[in-house]
This record gives C-alpha cells, structure tokens and sequence, in this order.
C-alpha cells in the first residue's frame, strides 16, 4: 500500500482529538469512537484529497456518517430478543482519571455520564444532529445531507433531542467541595454496611443502574431505600475503593491489587445522590486499559 503523504499524516493527527471527542459524544464508546476516528483516516487515505477544500469540516462528516452507521447497527442489535433470563443495562464508557487537584481542570471537557445516558435514548439522526450542532457547531446545511432531510427538518431534529436532554439531565449545582465530601462518606458508610449514613447521602428517587455484561446482575434500581440497602450489603465486600474522577464529577474505582473490578459514577443534584452507574462488566473495564494504584501503592 503506497504510503500517504506526510503532510496529509500531519494534517489528520491536528484533527485526530477533536474527531475522537465527537465521535465518544456520538457513541459513548471509548473503543468505538477510536474505531470510527480509524475508518475515518482510511477513507482520507482513499479519497481525492484535492478536491477538499476545508479538511476539518470534511472528516467531521465522514466520522459522524460512520458513526451513525454505528449507531444505526447498534440499535438493530438491540432490538433482537435476549436469551430468556438475561437482562441488558448499558452504561456508556466514561473517561477515568485520579482525584487530584492536577486533573479538575480537565473536568470543564469531560460528559458526564447522566448526559451520554440521555443521548442513548435518542434515534441515530437526532443524535448526530444534537452533537453535531450544539457541540460542534456544524451548520445544519452541512448536517442535512447527512441524515437525508432538509435543513429545515434537521434543525426541528436538533431541537426536539435538546428538549428531552435539557428536559433530563439537571445542571451541575454541586461543587466539588460537596462531592468530595458525599464521596468520601458514602465509602465510609459502605465498608461498615452503614444504612442509614447511606440514606442521608441520596435522593429519594435515585436510580441505580448497574452494567456487569450479561447475566442477571445488570439492571435498575430506583429508591433511597433499595439503593442504600444494595449499597450497603455489596459495599463492605468491596476493598481498595478510592475516589476518582469519573466523567465530569467526583465517582469512585473499585481496584484491588491495582486491578479496576468495579466504576461508580454518581450524578449530583443539591447535594445529593440522584443517580449512580455502576460499570462492572470485565470485558468493557480490560478495554479501558486502566490500571489503579491507590495510597500506599495498593
């Protein structure tokens, strides 16, 4: 295969990041969005590159025309029936990072996980066009082609999926301060099976989901009362627990002997708990390729 030309080489590796944060939006996985960004540079290798005039605006809609190939195929998956017995509960990936003052500038450009939740919920089209547009302000005229509507049609798209994430996801009132402190409390309460430290940590409508790949663990859980009570019965047989950055907020990582077993994002409304996504499938934690080491060198 004749080698591409190094400035053509250089030119995608200036674009390679941005294409990678549009593509997570657009799928909310990490290995995906690196899969969509690689496909995306193979069809840059094949195409004509003279005839591009704006590099950046032309491999942001091959990436997000491959990822709503993606997400088209996603869905049709999703809707074949599971074996009897099983149950599905998808978390998106989120992006993992220590709890440390070096790393809480990163946090004003990370997605929360509650967001990427929200953007499962809507079809391929709206996805692509809420993403595309509200988060890259790519011009409807350039999305319309995409999804094959009018320009018109499209910004209607956009505009009912900004209602329903606007309508779903609560801005962040929590100061970090705050959640340092429920984080710090809900481990305390949970190594000694704490109930009512719990309780006093959560909304009374939290919901629980929990992604542990097929099986019966995967699922959800909504209440104070169930979700403290399953809080405090598995959380005492977790060791080496330790607060990190999960998504755009304060979570925790389950790593005992620097192994990642377990994810705990927390949503945060007033203070309080109103949502927690559990990650603990070992096929999607051994694809983060995220080692721990916490105090002490555990």
């Amino acid at each position: 295969m004749t080698q591409p030309p190094d400035d053509l080489v250089t030119r995608f590796e200036e674009e390679r990041g941005r294409l990678r944060a549009v593509a997570y939006r657009m799928l909310g996985s990490l290995s995906e969005a690196e899969d969509a960004v690689q496909e995306g540079w193979l069809r840059l290798q094949r195409a004509d590159t003279d005839e591009v005039r704006n590099l950046s605006g032309w491999l942001t809609t091959v990436v997000g025309r491959i990822c709503l190939d993606m997400l088209r195929s996603r869905n049709a998956r999703r809707e074949e029936p599971l074996e009897s017995g099983s149950a599905e509960t998808r978390v998106p990936d989120p992006v993992i990072r220590p709890a440390d003052p070096a790393h809480e500038a990163e946090l004003a450009d990370s997605v929360g996980l509650a967001l990427l939740v929200v953007l499962d919920t809507l079809a391929p089209a709206e996805r692509l066009a809420f993403v595309l547009h509200d988060m890259f302000a790519v011009p409807f005229e350039e999305l319309a082609p995409i999804v094959e509507r009018t320009p018109a049609a499209t910004r209607q798209m956009a505009s009912r999926a900004r209602r329903r994430v606007q309508g779903a996801t609560a801005p962040r009132d929590t100061p970090l301060a705050r959640q340092r402190e429920v984080v710090r409390a809900w481990l305390a309460a949970t190594r000694v099976g704490d109930f009512e430290a719990l309780l006093e940590l959560l909304d009374p409508d939290v919901l629980l989901r929990v992604d542990a790949g097929s099986g019966t663990a995967s699922g959800l859980l909504r209440g104070s009362l169930a979700v403290a009570k399953q809080a405090a019965f598995y959380g005492k047989l977790a060791q080496a627990a330790y607060p990190a950055f999960v998504g755009d907020g304060l979570g925790i990582v389950q790593a005992p002997r620097g192994q990642v077993v377990a994810v705990l994002a927390f949503t945060f409304r007033e203070g309080l708990v109103v949502g927690v996504d559990i990650i603990a499938d070992p096929r999607r934690l051994a694809a983060f390729g995220v080692g721990w080491v916490g105090p002490g060198g555990e």
